[in-house]
């Protein structure tokens, strides 16, 4: 069971920014040319290979909406929890000994928690994998993490960042998403959340509410800040 932390403060004293919900793959870490890996790999292993074209289909998650596609596109005779466990080992092994973080990853958590601004990550993978990424981004990092087989329904349903904005009391409307995916993207928007999106494999466009970045490294603070204004009305 994991044990979640709670926010001891919000960041709200100055500005409207109450929290930062982050993303983890193809956000944090560079770890989605893995997942095609793991994926494409094991469909040519067994005599079903896929096209490079089906690769945008697969970004972001979940693996349940991940495996249904592989299955169409690839004709492959497994059962869709075949293939997602199967899918799940691979990754884990090619990362076993850790994973790239993003350029600007690790200076923009450690200026929220100098900031004392939460954090929490929100992934539609599953709780092995989170945990075992962690290891690279350190735990320590976040007040808790949200898995993808820990929400009934996860991205691009709202429900994973409605959890977590809940879990820190914040107000989803003054939660500030970072995500990489348009799978993601959908899934901050419809929990309320204001969005700034660094895409990793598939396109996203500027929209209102969202915010779309080159690089983790254009992000900090003060823009961070800035997305989310006052509720009083202060400068």
């Amino acid at each position: 069971m994991t044990t979640f932390a709670t926010a001891t403060a919000l960041d709200d004293a100055t500005t409207g920014l109450q929290a930062v919900l982050l993303d983890m793959d193809g956000t944090l870490v560079d770890t989605e040319h893995f997942w095609w890996e793991a994926e494409s790999g094991l469909l040519a292993e067994l005599g079903y290979p896929v096209d490079p074209s089906a690769r945008e289909g697969v970004v972001g998650g979940p693996m349940s909406r991940v495996v249904e596609h592989l299955l169409r596109v690839s004709g492959a005779p497994l059962s869709p929890e075949a293939l997602g466990t199967m899918i799940n080992d691979r990754f884990a092994q090619l990362v076993g000994d850790g994973v790239p973080v993003c350029p600007g990853a690790f200076e923009l958590l450690d200026q929220l928690a100098a900031a004392g601004v939460p954090t929490a990550l929100v992934s539609a993978s599953h709780r092995r994998i989170i945990d075992l990424v962690l290891g690279t981004l350190g735990a320590h990092r976040f007040a808790f993490s949200v898995a993808g087989d820990e929400v009934a329904r996860t991205k691009p349903h709202p429900d994973p960042y409605l959890l977590a904005a809940a879990r820190l009391g914040a107000d989803p409307a003054r939660c500030v998403v970072v995500e990489d995916a348009p799978t993601g993207v959908a899934s901050a928007e419809a929990a309320g959340c204001r969005v700034v999106a660094v895409p990793s494999i598939a396109t996203i466009a500027p929209a209102p509410g969202r915010t779309v970045l080159a690089s983790l490294e254009q992000l900090d603070l003060a823009l961070l800040r800035s997305l989310v204004p006052p509720s009083n009305g202060a400068a």
